[in-house]
């Protein structure tokens, strides 16, 4: 809880100060414009990254297999795509890195690897091997 306080008070302070250096070395319009043009870049790439990760997750399940990472990444893309839309430098970096593919990856699968086997529909799995097997039982219900 303390981290989450620390956070909320400490990304808004570093935001207004980057945000004073640039104006006073740049320029009001210069720093309002910046702010603006990192958003309407980050957000046309996050549209074009989130529609390539939603075809991902239909191919996967096409295919009959849980698409864990591709969920996991899209959470890290709607992060990313809040922290592009909240005004600030500090910010905007955070949520351009989100958008970096292999970041993005790595990022995921730290978070899998912490994650309890993942139970769908009552049925239990187990990844095994290299995240690419997937071992349970289901049953069929018509």
């Amino acid at each position: 809880m303390r981290i989450l306080l620390l956070i909320f008070i400490a990304v808004p302070l570093a935001e207004v100060w980057l945000l004073m250096q640039v104006w006073s070395a740049a320029g009001g319009w210069i720093t309002v414009g910046s702010v603006m043009l990192t958003a309407v870049i980050g957000l046309a790439l996050l549209r074009r990254q989130g529609l390539s990760t939603l075809l991902r997750v239909q191919q996967r399940m096409g295919k009959g297999e849980l698409p864990a990472r591709e969920m996991v990444e899209g959470m890290i893309l709607a992060v990313s795509g809040a922290l592009l839309l909240t005004p600030g430098f500090f910010t905007d970096a955070l949520g351009f890195a989100g958008l970096v593919p292999g970041l993005r990856r790595w990022i995921a699968a730290g978070v899998l690897r912490r994650l309890p086997a993942p139970v769908v529909g009552g049925a239990g799995f187990t990844v095994t091997g290299n995240g690419n097997t997937l071992e349970g039982e289901f049953d069929r219900e018509e």
